[in-house]
């Protein structure tokens, strides 16, 4: 069975709603990337070096990454030789197999590492302009809406504010926030926060931090201080370091998503805005290169528009209309 076949069936199982966020959200991204291997395909008879390398280009110029691009081409020359594959349109298939297959590493679980002994901390890193708030905010939403108790941590106290506006999410949502001035320590809100959650018996407390990228080692110790009184307080914690990332700024999300991993111990990436460029392909690039998994994906700007990730559901939005096409072959 095609591969797009295949995917379809697979993606069929979940609700229309995820598939349709995928969908939607995917659609500059999709316009761009599947018109361009669509012509590429058109342009050529037969898979030879010149398919390749106009492929490489054009992986290249969606923010595949570079190392990420060189090891897809590679593997594809391959696979091409052994299923003895002919012409350009029969490698559309076998291209998103092997990108959904970077995606979605085998046995590893995107889904978010949750305490079930106790109360789960999710620690919310990034520089400021992201969505991290909104991300926050949006998340609460979700655990708010699973029946979940919920508590938020002001952390972020150093950027005018940021303060009020996750106290704002915090009346939308209807969750607690616990909050101290402006200027005051980090580390501070978080034991105070702790111990409120405590109080109110709170499933999730959700982290808030500052935003500042002036040097690693500042980020470093301001991260490494919050870590070690959320760890004292609740062992093991906290279960997941979310770095949030903004989509359309390309590679400038792989240069703060590396600065991001040498300062602490990222767990995994939330993208926002993926919505709003047509170079979706940065979620390769960050997932491969990084070895860091894509935990969520904004792909608009509802509350309930904050997916979790899905690798085939990713893939099929990508290449919807190629295996629709595919399917009345």
């Amino acid at each position: 069975m095609n591969f797009f076949k295949k995917l379809k069936e697979r993606v069929s199982t979940q609700t229309e709603t995820v598939t349709s966020k995928f969908k939607d959200g995917l659609e500059k991204t999709r316009d761009s990337f599947a018109e361009k291997m669509n012509e590429l395909a058109a342009r050529y008879r037969t898979v030879d070096e010149d398919f390749f390398e106009e492929l490489e280009e054009l992986l290249i110029s969606a923010d595949v990454g570079v190392n990420t691009v060189m090891e897809l081409i590679e593997e594809l020359r391959t696979e091409v030789k052994r299923q003895n594959v002919k012409t350009p349109q029969d490698v559309l298939p076998v291209i998103s197999e092997k990108l959904t297959a970077k995606l979605d590493y085998s046995g590893e679980d995107n889904a978010l590492n949750m305490n079930d002994e106790g109360m789960t901390v999710l620690l919310f890193v990034g520089v400021n302009g992201v969505g991290k708030t909104t991300t926050i905010g949006k998340i609460a939403q979700r655990f708010k809406s699973e029946g979940k108790n919920v508590v938020l941590a002001a952390g972020d106290t150093f950027r005018a504010g940021a303060i009020e506006q996750l106290a704002a999410w915090g009346e939308d949502v209807g969750v607690n926030v616990v909050k101290q001035e402006e200027g005051s320590d980090p580390a501070a809100v978080m034991y105070d926060a702790i111990q409120s959650a405590r109080s109110k018996n709170a499933d999730v407390l959700l982290c808030d931090t500052a935003g500042r990228l002036q040097n690693k080692v500042n980020l470093m110790k301001e991260l490494e201080k919050v870590k070690r009184v959320i760890d004292r307080e609740i062992p093991l914690a906290p279960h997941e370091v979310l770095l949030v990332l903004d989509a359309t700024t390309g590679q400038n999300a792989m240069t703060q998503a590396k600065t991001f991993k040498e300062a602490t111990e990222v767990s995994g990436i939330v993208l926002t805005k993926l919505d709003g460029t047509a170079k979706g392909g940065i979620v390769l690039a960050i997932r491969n290169e990084l070895g860091i998994p894509v935990k969520f994906v904004g792909l608009g700007e509802s509350v309930d528009d904050l997916q979790p990730f899905d690798a085939e559901q990713f893939t099929y939005g990508l290449f919807r209309e190629l295996a629709e096409d595919d399917e009345g072959n």
